[in-house]
């Protein structure tokens, strides 16, 4: 009798009975959300499609989308004060979080990129060196150009650099 509150108390507490509970709209979307992350996941692993890329997307689907843990809202400034007078200790993702808001991933990411970065070809044939050092030109040369134009930011020019 016992273990059978523990389970039914066990479902109506977690998130799957959330999606079940409200699966004409919200729920239906947090499935396929999920089953999408899955699929990713699938691709990334058993296939090989761009795996660096597509598994750490796919988990954040995961992570995102789990039902009732709010890991897509970032903490308040008022949360995090009563979380200090509790007692209580700050979460991962919190610390991922962090990660976020103070910019640690993108230069991680590439710095993970270039230091798998297979320079054979390049020690085999150093003419080729000049293709990519005219990438380079070419996108500080665009930078300046808009920086030119009175009527783009430098933030504006940069996002013109990247693309063009």
């Amino acid at each position: 009798m016992k273990f059978f509150e523990i389970v039914s108390g066990l479902w109506e507490e977690s998130g799957f009975a959330h999606i079940i509970d409200n699966f004409m709209w919200d729920g239906a979307k947090t499935l396929i959300m999920i089953i999408l992350s899955f699929a990713l996941m699938y691709l990334a692993i058993a296939k090989k499609f761009e795996p660096l890329l597509m598994l750490p997307i796919a988990f954040g689907m995961l992570l995102a989308n789990l039902p009732l843990a709010n890991l897509a809202s970032k903490y308040t400034q008022e949360a995090l004060e009563q979380l200090e007078a509790s007692g209580g200790t700050k979460g991962l993702i919190y610390f991922l979080y962090q990660g976020v808001e103070l910019g640690i991933y993108p230069p991680l990411i590439f710095l993970g990129i270039g230091a798998m970065t297979d320079f054979g070809p390049l020690l085999s044939d150093p003419k080729s060196l000049l293709m990519g050092a005219g990438a380079q030109l070419g996108i500080f040369l665009t930078f300046l150009g808009a920086c030119a134009i009175p009527f783009f930011s430098p933030q504006d020019a940069g996002a013109i650099a990247i693309i063009g």
